[in-house]
């Protein structure tokens, strides 16, 4: 059945993580494209539920700054000392009452965590139609998983319903072959959940309000405490430490890719691949081996990139090849061939059936349909038309050391090797350039530019400068093989 909204959402984000070991408060450290608590925020959000808040505590200016550009519509609660989970709702709770909010008494409100980046949007709405379907006043979820050692046990009466979590501490030996165990999120009926929290005590080892306590308070009452199992335990693990964190990494990865697979994508080798939650593909789509595709990168039907490719914010049009390259916020047009070892920087854009070759950098540049930069150069600041030929070893030079200027090269045009376009500087439709040139004016259309110093060649000159060496030894050679003709 389909749920109601929740009333509320409450994301815990406010521990300091000091197993990460790490300047980076636990919650920003990022996986596939976002923070930890990015992504709980995002599974919560498809919720739609009246209200969200996350509660934040340590580092708690750097991770409301966060908050706020992740989703400005959140509410913050600041849990000035960390006095338990219990502790952090209550605050939560206070948050909604100092902004005016007022929660339904038979609302529901889901309870979360900001290190659980794998928890799913459908895992908490079947959370939350289970709860709402049963009439709990609480519902917990849990997950069956292979090594229970560490996590509260899930302890269930003759009719199902839950009657204890136990810690590990506090286990006996019946209790610890359990395998069920508390995700330690919850989907509680609001008015409950604040009579539940008025109760909860401090009386505990650690001198702190748990929120477990409230579903003993709750059934003591007679209320229904119950619990629905996730169909994946590994959507349920929190992220401690950096292990754990490159666990969370490499199964949402999977999970990712292969949703893209099942869509039509080939991901040729899933285990050197790795792509962010905002990553798109469409069919025929084919990635290649130590491939990274990152931010709001876009593979177009029977676009190709890799092997060995990072594009971040870059687009891939229909057709497209890509191999060995770096692309960053890029536009890659259809049927485009770019590498290998090519490094696209932002603001590029390539036409239809353009060419980035080896070796070849571009810089906000516009590349026009058809047109081929092959080699062993530099394009910055430049516009280029359709069907021209860039030749190799050519420089775009845009930087005078105070200001950029931009070099625009029409339609139909060869440019030799070896060229220096010293910008501002405009070379127009169907013209030619040199080989070795160093263009400083502007081209007329149709015109052969040339501009490079004559050569002159000085007879004898190995002879008499450096008589006795390999060179004039094989010069001389040279000479006699080619006869009295050139004596």
């Amino acid at each position: 059945m389909s749920p109601n909204r929740p009333a509320a959402v409450v994301i815990l984000a406010a521990g300091e993580g000091t197993r990460m070991k790490s300047a980076t408060p636990k919650v920003l450290h990022t996986i596939c494209g976002r923070s930890l608590v990015g992504h709980v925020v995002a599974a919560s959000r498809a919720l739609e539920p009246d209200h969200l808040v996350v509660v934040v505590g340590h580092a708690r200016e750097q991770v409301a700054d966060h908050l706020r550009t992740v989703d400005p519509k959140a509410l913050i609660a600041v849990q000035q000392e960390q006095h338990g989970t219990g502790h952090a709702v209550r605050t939560a709770l206070e948050e909604f009452a100092r902004q005016g909010v007022l929660l339904p008494d038979s609302g529901t409100v889901v309870v979360t965590y900001g290190d659980t980046p794998l928890l799913t949007p459908e895992t908490l709405t079947e959370l939350t139609a289970a709860h709402q379907a049963a009439g709990n006043a609480v519902t917990v979820l849990t997950a069956e998983v292979p090594d229970p050692t560490g996590y509260g046990r899930i302890v269930r009466g003759a009719d199902g319903r839950v009657t204890a979590i136990v810690e590990q501490k506090d286990a006996d030996a019946a209790q610890r072959a359990i395998t069920e165990i508390n995700s330690g999120v919850y989907a509680y009926e609001a008015a409950l959940l604040a009579q539940a929290l008025a109760e909860v005590t401090t009386d505990n080892a650690q001198g702190e309000e748990y929120l477990t306590d409230t579903l003993a308070i709750l059934r003591a009452k007679g209320h229904g405490v119950g619990a629905y199992t996730a169909a994946d335990h590994r959507e349920i693990a929190g992220v401690n430490n950096r292990v754990q964190l490159a666990q969370a990494r490499r199964t949402l990865n999977e999970r990712l890719l292969t949703e893209a697979m099942l869509a039509g994508t080939t991901v040729v080798d899933p285990a050197t691949t790795w792509v962010d939650v905002t990553v798109t593909f469409a069919p025929d789509a084919v990635v290649h081996p130590n491939t990274q595709l990152r931010g709001a990168t876009a593979l177009a039907e029977g676009a190709e990139v890799g092997p060995n490719c990072t594009l971040t914010d870059t687009s891939v049009g229909a057709g497209a090849s890509v191999s060995n390259t770096v692309a960053d916020q890029a536009e890659i047009g259809p049927q485009a061939t770019v590498g290998p070892f090519a490094y696209l920087r932002p603001g590029t854009r390539l036409g239809t059936k353009a060419k980035a070759g080896t070796y070849v950098e571009m810089k906000n540049a516009t590349i026009g349909e058809g047109t081929k930069v092959p080699h062993l150069s530099y394009v910055g600041d430049a516009t280029i038309g359709e069907y021209t030929n860039i030749g190799a070893a050519s420089v775009f030079v845009n930087y005078d050391g105070e200001t950029k200027h931009h070099t625009t090269i029409g339609s139909y045009c060869k440019t030799g090797s070896d060229n220096m376009f010293v910008a501002p500087v405009v070379v127009g439709d169907g013209a030619y350039t040199a080989a070795g040139s160093v263009i400083t004016k502007d081209v007329p259309a149709g015109s052969l530019a040339v501009a490079r110093g004559q050569q002159r060649n000085i007879e004898g000159w190995v002879a008499r400068k450096r008589p006795g060496s390999a060179a004039a030894q094989a010069a001389e050679r040279a000479r006699q093989e080619s006869g009295p003709a050139a004596q």
